[in-house]
């Protein structure tokens, strides 16, 4: 199977043989692995006054970053940051990965319109949305969720993009910014139907947020995304307590300790990759990755001791 198959295998929850599937949500440390400036990094403010062969050039840089991030790291999926951000250079990007690869990968982009945490800036003002006009936030929220769909029905006529990760975040370590009652209210109808209409358009669905998500776990799961990432071990997510209560209705991607990588020692990092595996592997429906993604100023030696335990003891019979 190629990785592309192994990565629908697992969020259709079926059974695999060999290593369990891995990808990152994002590998930022490109500079450090391939002398690269990762795509997202890159500033294209002068995007309209290149020429297309300047442009071109661009396109094929970040395809070759991805690709070979992919290869090293034996990732089965490419989460693509599209830079500049729009449809038509997110379709043009797509075809210059599937022209060099064909469908050995997986491919995903960004896709969430629910709202996620305000900055510090715009914390209180929300709230007060929230209490003062709330049908104003709702047609807000509606009017996201339509022009997310809308570009959704480009991606599926032109083929080639896989599915969508969610990465609106909604909870810090403590728990979610809503109140599980103002989650229902203001954040899951919304989630539920565009989830729905990625699913209905032929595309597979993965929810991101970190933080500590149990108290909204249940809403998430009702919006019946293919998987849920990350499972947040600093927020005292415990992936086997996951497993145990909804493994039987999607995917789990995680949940290796970010912390552990950052500043934990070998056997710390090995720990963390155990627990991981052997609570997230049996039954299936796992693939294996951080619980958040590989980030700037993260030691890329702890990404390759993340990676050497995966690949001994991460193995289906």
């Amino acid at each position: 199977m190629q990785p592309r198959e192994r990565f629908i295998a697992a969020l259709e929850r079926r059974p695999l043989s060999g290593l369990a599937p891995h990808f990152e949500l994002v590998f930022f440390l490109t500079m450090e692995a391939f002398g690269k400036v990762h795509p997202s990094h890159r500033f294209y403010g002068q995007w309209g006054q290149m020429e297309e062969q300047e442009r071109e050039l661009h396109r094929h840089d970040m395809a070759d970053i991805y690709i070979a991030t992919a290869a090293r790291y034996d990732h089965s999926a490419i989460f693509i940051h599209p830079n500049p951000d729009e449809v038509d250079e997110t379709t043009r990007l797509i075809d210059i990965i599937r022209e060099k690869t064909g469908d050995r990968y997986f491919i995903l982009r960004h896709g969430d319109a629910t709202f996620s945490i305000p900055d510090g800036t715009q914390m209180f003002a929300f709230a007060e949305r929230m209490a003062d006009d709330p049908d104003g936030l709702k047609r807000e929220a509606q009017q996201r969720v339509d022009r997310a769909i809308r570009h959704a029905e480009r991606y599926a006529k032109h083929g080639g993009l896989d599915g969508f990760a969610l990465c609106a975040d909604y909870c810090f370590n403590t728990g979610p910014f809503l109140s599980p009652r103002h989650f229902a209210e203001f954040i899951t109808p919304y989630l539920a139907q565009i989830t729905k209409a990625y699913r209905d358009l032929g595309f597979y669905v993965i929810k991101h947020t970190d933080g500590n998500i149990m108290p909204i776990i249940d809403q998430l799961v009702s919006t019946k995304p293919h998987a849920l990432h990350s499972l947040d071990p600093q927020a005292n997510v415990d992936i086997a307590e996951v497993k145990r209560r909804y493994g039987d209705q999607l995917c789990l991607i995680g949940n290796v300790n970010c912390a552990m990588l950052d500043t934990g020692t070998p056997e710390q990092i090995a720990e963390s990759v155990r627990y991981a595996l052997r609570s997230g592997m049996p039954g299936g429906g796992y693939i294996f990755s951080t619980s958040n993604c590989i980030y700037t100023g993260m030691p890329l030696a702890s990404y390759e001791i993340m990676l050497d335990v995966w690949r001994r003891e991460g193995v289906y019979a």
